[in-house]
């Protein structure tokens, strides 16, 4: 089995990539998307989104990257796509997922799957427009208001020369309120034959394996849930086999390093404010599973120094060391 990490802009950037594949469990990566209107994107553009170019497309970790277009002109698309696999990209993604109102708006992301002969037009060029070698995925949604096309929009992108489709099992509507619909991920395997992944609502072991029986899908996608618990692919991957339900999380004290490391990371590349805002931003999720993350939070809260911010962490590590 395989696990991606989701694309999820403004999160999972490549110093969290970097972050998550050293802890392990993710075979690939997925960049934030791109958006493709109607140029030919420079080439630093492609540089600044999966910098990870300059390393083979991989993270330092060794785990291939991705790199996902957002948009609507087929051939726009196409000639970006091109363009970022010459660069080096293992593989390129399509998103017709988003459900952000100015992407759908400008007739990008989730609205597109309103159209499966649209679909199936811009999979086509992209695919063609190409290397042979070069995969390409897509990532869909159930649908916009309703699940009616999802199968349509599926067998679409298939015919137009998708290698692999990632399902969020949701539709724009639905957002990201639970629950997930995995059991209409079964319905589009059972109409398509290329690999489909997984994805939506996976926030523990026991949600993989709820998952995986309902999707019938042995690959997934995770994003918030490993943003949670970074430690949850791992688990997924030592346990794939197990009934035993339980978790391989990692000890605050562990994770207190990686969280040093984002931070330390996140201070030689942003603005001292942003780096701050980055370290709070995740901490707000890591305190779903670990409680001793509420109190760290609340010690920087206020901060927004990055050199005060890193003797609390280097506090923090001391305190908690074993």
């Amino acid at each position: 089995m395989k696990i991606f990490l989701a694309p999820m802009d403004g999160l999972t950037d490549h110093i969290m990539r970097d972050t998550l594949t050293r802890i392990g469990g993710i075979d690939v990566c997925v960049t934030e998307f791109v958006r493709i209107t109607s140029a030919l994107l420079p080439e630093k553009v492609y540089y600044r989104m999966c910098p990870e170019l300059h390393h083979d497309g991989k993270t330092l970790a060794g785990v291939p990257v991705r790199i996902q277009l957002l948009g609507s002109d087929p051939v726009c698309l196409a000639e970006n796509a091109a363009l970022a696999a010459s660069l080096g990209a293992p593989g390129i993604d399509l998103n017709f997922g988003c459900p952000a109102k100015t992407v759908n708006r400008n007739n990008g992301g989730a609205v597109l799957l309103t159209d499966p002969d649209n679909l199936y037009n811009i999979v086509k060029t992209v695919r063609q427009g190409m290397p042979e070698n070069t995969p390409l995925s897509a990532k869909m949604r159930l649908g916009y208001e309703d699940k009616s096309l999802a199968l349509a929009c599926a067998e679409a992108i298939e015919a137009g020369g998708a290698n692999e489709l990632v399902v969020h099992a949701r539709t724009k509507t639905e957002g990201y309120k639970p629950p997930a619909y995995w059991d209409w991920i079964a319905k589009i395997k059972e109409v398509v034959s290329l690999p489909v992944v997984a994805n939506g609502e996976i926030w523990t072991y026991k949600d993989y394996l709820d998952c995986k029986e309902q999707s019938q899908c042995e690959d997934v996608m995770l994003g918030r849930g490993l943003l949670s618990n970074p430690s949850l692919a791992n688990t997924c991957k030592n346990n794939v086999h197990s009934s035993i339900a339980t978790g391989l999380g990692s000890e605050w004290s562990v994770l207190l390093g990686d969280i040093e490391l984002f931070f330390y990371a996140a201070r030689e590349e942003m603005e001292p404010k942003c780096a701050a805002g980055r370290l709070k931003q995740w901490l707000r999720y890591l305190v779903r599973e670990y409680a001793e993350a509420e109190g760290f939070f609340d010690s920087i809260r206020k901060e927004k120094s990055p050199p005060i911010i890193s003797e609390i962490i280097k506090d923090y590590r001391s305190a908690n060391s074993v």
